[in-house]
């Protein structure tokens, strides 16, 4: 069974913001068994991607429970229990939670922040910008923030600010997109675990770069605090803004499972290459860095998927009621993230050994 928390499946993207466009092509875009429509090298749009993961549900026949948002979970050594919003309480031999990276937007403490009294948001909050006509705005950056701001320009003054210079990379070198390039390089396969590379390096086709050249929009050091009026830049410069966009990332929505003890004191789940580690036949999917800096991303959880599904599949089988072992290898000590040693060659067990139980509180980004 797939427990959701929407009414449908899909619905979490159907939440981001209008305009959104995947920077990674269909081709690598695609789900396991069913193809993204249209070609293999376009990019995907936001309501394409809604349509596509509802399309997937019906055409597998998934077990899907809508509206159905976990609460909290717990494991009394053999089983485990959840208890959903309505109240229902559903018992598994086994959970995935595949609520990926992007289930609770990050933001961050910014000095004056309480005293500010324009409209402060996260992308997460952001739609189109209609509402913004005419504004003075300011906007993080990042891939999505980079979306955002330039549509932002067309209709508002808009300014980029950042901590440090924003790397145009080019989409397609010589070509070919950048996706084609890590995939058979390896690179998207790398353990870099949480460690990935900076939000600041952007792929872009030529727009993005060309837009902010052209100062639409333009683009300044980050603001050292908020005003009750706007910010203070670096220089000393005090600017009235009407609002202020922060794309500051996300972080896994996995509160639920604190009670379990799969958690660290940070709230991050404690596992290996999705696998966990302190809690028997649980197990993730769509985390950040989970094997490579592809996991969060919807051209990286299907092998994520594969092969956390096989362990558990395997430790069901085997009745396992201890976590795996793990090592630890020379990469992942860098960020002190241990990875799972598991075999190269793994078989499928029946259907009926299958776990029973996925969790997700909406759908990996």
């Amino acid at each position: 069974m797939i427990v959701d928390a929407a009414n449908q499946p899909g619905v979490s993207w159907a939440r981001y913001y209008d305009s959104l466009t995947l920077f990674s092509p269909s081709r690598f875009s695609s789900l396991p068994g069913l193809r993204l429509p249209g070609r293999r090298g376009r990019f995907p749009t936001r309501d394409d991607m809604t349509r596509y993961l509802r399309n997937y549900a019906t055409h597998f026949r998934l077990p899907v429970r809508t509206s159905a948002r976990v609460l909290d979970a717990s494991w009394d050594g053999e089983a485990f229990e959840m208890t959903l919003a309505d109240g229902v309480r559903l018992a598994a031999r086994s959970v995935i939670a595949a609520s990926g990276g992007f289930g609770r937007p990050v933001i961050p403490d910014i000095p004056g922040a309480t005293s500010y009294t324009g409209r402060l948001l996260h992308s997460a909050g952001y739609q189109n910008p209609d509402e913004y006509a005419g504004q003075r705005v300011v906007v993080g950056a990042g891939n999505s923030a980079i979306q955002i701001a330039v549509e932002l320009a067309g209709m508002a003054n808009v300014t980029l600010a950042t901590r440090s210079p924003i790397r145009f990379v080019r989409q397609a070198p010589f070509g070919i997109d950048q996706h084609y390039w890590a995939r058979w390089s390896g690179i998207e396969k790398l353990p870099f675990g949480r460690r990935t590379p900076s939000r600041r390096r952007v792929l872009d086709d030529g727009r993005y770069a060309a837009a902010v050249a052209a100062g639409r929009p333009d683009q300044r050091r980050m603001f050292k605090r908020l005003t009750p009026l706007g910010v203070i830049w670096p220089d000393g410069t005090q600017e009235h803004i009407d609002s202020i966009v922060l794309a500051t990332g996300y972080r896994p929505d996995v509160d639920y499972l604190a009670a379990t003890g799969a958690l660290d004191d940070t709230g991050w789940p404690i596992h290996c290459r999705g696998v966990s580690l302190t809690v028997p036949r649980l197990g993730y999917v769509g985390l950040p860095g989970q094997t490579g800096v592809a996991s969060a991303t919807v051209r990286g959880v299907a092998a994520d998927a594969r092969r956390v599904a096989e362990h558990i599949q395997r430790a069901l089988h085997s009745e396992a009621t201890q976590p795996p072992a793990c090592s630890i290898t020379r990469a992942q000590r860098l960020d002190n993230t241990p990875m799972l040693v598991l075999p190269k060659r793994e078989t499928l067990l029946p259907h009926s050994a299958r776990p029973p139980v996925q969790m997700s509180q909406g759908t990996v980004g």
